[in-house]
């Protein structure tokens, strides 16, 4: 019987081993095939040359601050991709008042828009990976964030932070104030549902998400982050 066993988990141990070289093998064939076409920094100058490019420098620290705290809070430390964050994103599918986090870091949701990798599958999660990397060796980590919230979806067709705050609210990403900030960090994780249009309610409650991930990872205090709630959008 304990022969048997062994077998079996011998036998399960070989399939996940041959499932990973698999999805690994056809992962990077699909990024080899992407990058033929345009590589990573040549898309990065395409995107930068457009004339709605809003620059690092030129963001709102509390976009910076609500954007990294909701979406990536170890961005600035990582290499892109967050092997604790994924175990952290698991975790808080499961443990009661955890704050809920995704898997896929600000790098990775770079180059998935980048390049239109929106179908999820293992090969694409694998391609999205090097892709990553590729960036992180292109770019510094502020030019890989503006060029996240420069193509990023914030909801009511708005592309980028320029279209967002223009439409939004009628003013340029660095007029925004900190409530403001706040609110469109926490649009990109669900656009559909948090478009401050049709579902202001809705982008509110995500909004205090991002106010309560700021004060948790210390960029604001409990008493800051209850006067941004109070702010005016």
């Amino acid at each position: 019987m304990k022969r048997f066993i062994k077998f079996i988990v011998k036998c399960v141990l070989l399939f996940f081993l041959c499932a990973g070289a698999f999805f690994g093998y056809s992962g990077y064939k699909q990024y080899k095939n992407l990058t033929s076409n345009k590589n990573v920094a040549q898309i990065v100058e395409t995107i930068e040359a457009s004339p709605d490019f809003i620059p690092y420098d030129q963001l709102p620290k509390t976009l910076v601050d609500a954007t990294v705290a909701i979406e990536d809070r170890r961005f600035f430390y990582h290499h892109g991709v967050d092997y604790i964050g994924i175990v952290r994103a698991v975790a808080s599918q499961f443990v009661p008042g955890m704050l809920e986090s995704g898997g896929s870091t600000i790098s990775q949701q770079t180059v998935k828009n980048m390049y239109g990798l929106f179908d999820f599958s293992l090969q694409r999660k694998v391609a999205e990976i090097f892709l990553a990397n590729d960036l992180e060796n292109t770019c510094s980590k502020e030019e890989i964030f503006a060029l996240y919230v420069n193509i990023i979806n914030y909801g009511n067709g708005y592309t980028g932070i320029y279209e967002a705050s223009s439409g939004y609210f009628g003013l340029y990403p660095q007029q925004m104030n900190e409530g403001q900030c706040a609110i469109l960090a926490g649009i990109p994780q669900s656009p559909a549902n948090y478009d401050l249009v049709t579902h202001f309610d809705k982008a509110k409650n995500r909004q205090r998400l991002v106010l309560e991930a700021m004060v948790e990872n210390g960029y604001l205090s409990q008493t800051e982050a209850e006067q941004v709630w109070l702010m005016p959008i």
